[in-house]
């Protein structure tokens, strides 16, 4: 029961919160939130230290399973101790409908972590679905604001077909939806179940060909786009094959594809977010990117990485998102062009700065520890491989300096006396960012030799060995990627004027926003199709039974009283007449009898003399 309460507690929270809004105030709804999710938190870790399994019987067949597994112990703490500070940033400025909804989040969130069966999977796969839908469009206002979370939510509901096909052929090969089911599938529908899951993850995940729906999904306020990067709808994908890895390793192709998935996304986004002036959308791309290099570790067979890493990524992005926030509050756009605010904001760029560090992969921060235990898990693969993933390293370096320089950086020339300037940030809005940023400091023991290995040992995870050669090469990308990035923020700097004529399609993730509004537009396309099939075809045949079965009923009213009554009065009368008949045959004299066998004779012979002369 105890596994159950850790989603259930911010699921229904979240109404609570809802309906109580007006009564509670801005400070008591965050205050409330708050509680609630220290009060998941608290139950997660319990549960961690309990460890076991829950099952609901749903029927004899269907169950509903949680269990804590190695990574969940990990990602069911990672996703409230994100999701606390993020909603007392919010709370500052937003009402009971967001904050509702940033709980409900997190509740979803909580039950795909604990999810053992793929049938409880899907139900916490379409929740977080619907609620990220819900979160995007929180602005429905606005104009553009719906399409876009239509947008996102269409691509993403195209890879859950994967989800349902999996969840499909593992019922077909096993007679159930466990886990323990999908280990043990054999043969074409072990492939297919392995092909819909990364389908379905791929698309969470912002994966090539599905990366461009998060700058779609930018569309929604500050603190959605920090929870949704750093620890929910994104990371779900990344849980999921991580989690599952042990199963979907037994295909062969498994890992080359999920490595070449994870690669190119993490280079293509390192390039895009290189080109991108747009604050939140440079973001959406490196986050693309980072979890490219995930993928890349869990491909490798070292799932126990790409968590580590899932861990420092989700403390880094989510306070550069929060500092984005900050930025645009006084700058008045997310544009990076128009901002360089790092004297009308010096606490905040300081906080930044400590984040962008660790976003390009700079030592000793924990999240350039854990890059290069990604760049080690890619040389137990191929030497080529360790060295394309340094190289995204240098990319990270390279777009965490633009943003910083660009958001941050001190501006060319003095800001005009006299001019009013935006309130800076308050107080809760300073101590959320900092939280998040003292999360990404206290990482940095990471790079203790015995606590790494302690924590690995704990959670049953093998590490790569780190070869000295290899760290040098990648500590060199990154230092030039730092270096490129600065000559490119540079005021007045441009570039060769053949890369700026290719930066606006490369910062557009090279057209593929108009392929995902294109998907986007067929899913739905398909969608209205398949309504109309159902109303059209499938609910006609349920129509035409109805009314045959009315016309029975109304024949049978009508016809059914002559039936029942006239017609067994006919055959009274017609059994009297036949019997009238034949008592007047019978008169009881003999002669009458041997006349009538004697015509019945001639009658019978003209009739056989007749046939045989036709």
């Amino acid at each position: 029961m105890m596994l159950w309460l850790v989603p259930l507690v911010p699921l229904l929270l979240a109404p609570a919160l809802y309906l109580s809004g007006r009564r509670l105030g801005r400070s008591g709804l965050v205050t409330l939130a708050a509680s609630g999710l220290l009060v998941t938190l608290a139950m997660a870790g319990l549960v961690e230290a309990a460890g076991g399994a829950s099952r609901y019987a749903w029927s004899e067949t269907l169950t509903l399973g949680l269990a804590m597994s190695p990574v969940g112990r990990v990602a069911a703490l990672l996703v409230p101790l994100i999701a606390l500070p993020v909603v007392i940033y919010a709370g500052a400025g937003n009402g009971a409908r967001l904050l509702a909804l940033l709980v409900a989040f997190v509740g979803a969130m909580e039950l795909l972590i604990l999810a053992d069966d793929l049938l409880t999977l899907l139900i916490a796969w379409e929740l977080i679905g619907a609620c990220s839908w819900a979160l995007i469009s929180h602005r429905w206002e606005k104009p553009h604001v719906p399409r876009d979370a239509t947008t996102a939510f269409l691509v993403t509901r195209f890879g859950d077909l994967g989800l349902y096909i999996a969840a499909g052929a593992v019922f077909a090969g096993s007679g159930g939806f466990g886990y323990s089911d999908l280990a043990q599938l054999q043969g074409g529908f072990k492939h297919v179940a392995v092909a819909g899951l990364l389908l379905a993850a791929a698309a969470k995940s912002a994966q090539v060909p599905f990366s461009a729906w998060l700058f779609a999904a930018m569309s929604g306020p500050v603190p959605v786009s920090a929870l949704l990067h750093a620890a929910t709808l994104v990371s779900a994908g990344l849980y999921l094959i991580a989690r599952l890895e042990p199963a979907l390793s037994d295909v062969a192709w498994f890992a080359p594809v999920t490595i070449a998935i994870g690669l190119a996304t993490a280079l293509a986004g390192g390039i895009v977010a290189a080109c991108q002036d747009h604050a939140k959308k440079l973001l959406a791309a490196s986050t693309s990117a980072q979890y490219g290099l995930m993928w890349v570790a869990v491909g490798a067979g070292f799932p126990g990485v790409a968590l580590l890493y899932f861990v420092a990524h989700a403390f880094m992005k989510a306070g550069l998102f929060l500092s984005a926030g900050e930025a645009e509050r006084q700058a008045g756009t997310f544009d990076l062009t128009h901002m360089r605010l790092g004297r009308r904001l010096p606490g905040v760029a300081v906080m930044a700065l400590v984040l962008s560090l660790a976003l390009a992969g700079v030592a000793p921060l924990g999240a350039a520890w854990a890059k290069e235990q990604v760049v080690a898990a890619a040389y137990h693969q191929a030497v080529v491989l360790a060295l394309l993933v340094s190289l995204a390293g240098g990319l990270s370096a390279l777009y965490a300096t633009r943003f910083q320089r660009l958001a941050f950086g001190r501006p060319a020339h003095s800001v005009t006396p006299g001019l009013p300037e935006p309130p800076g940030p308050a107080v809760p809005e300073t101590l959320a960012l900092g939280a998040l940023v003292a999360g990404t400091l206290l990482l940095s023991v990471l790079w203790w030799p015995d606590l790494h290995r302690s924590v690995a040992d704990s959670l049953a995870f093998s590490l790569p060995p780190v070869h000295a050669w290899l760290l040098v090469v990648s500590l060199l990308l990154v230092a030039a990627g730092i270096a490129i990035g600065i000559w490119m923020t540079r005021p007045g700097q441009t570039l060769p004027a053949r890369l700026e004529a290719r930066r606006p399609m490369a910062a557009q993730w090279f057209g593929l926003p108009a392929a995902t509004a294109a998907l986007a537009g067929w899913t739905s396309a398909l969608g209205y199709r398949l309504a109309r099939f159902d109303d059209e075809v499938v609910d006609a045949g349920l129509r035409a039974t109805a009314r045959a079965g009315e016309w029975l009923a109304q024949l049978g009213a009508g016809r059914g009283e002559w039936l029942g009554e006239s017609l067994p009065g006919s055959l009274t009368r017609l059994s009297e007449w036949g019997g009238r008949w034949a008592r007047q045959a019978q008169s009881g004299q003999t002669h009458h009898y041997y006349t009538g066998i004697a015509v019945g004779c001639v009658v019978i012979l003209l009739l056989l003399w007749i046939g045989a002369l036709l």
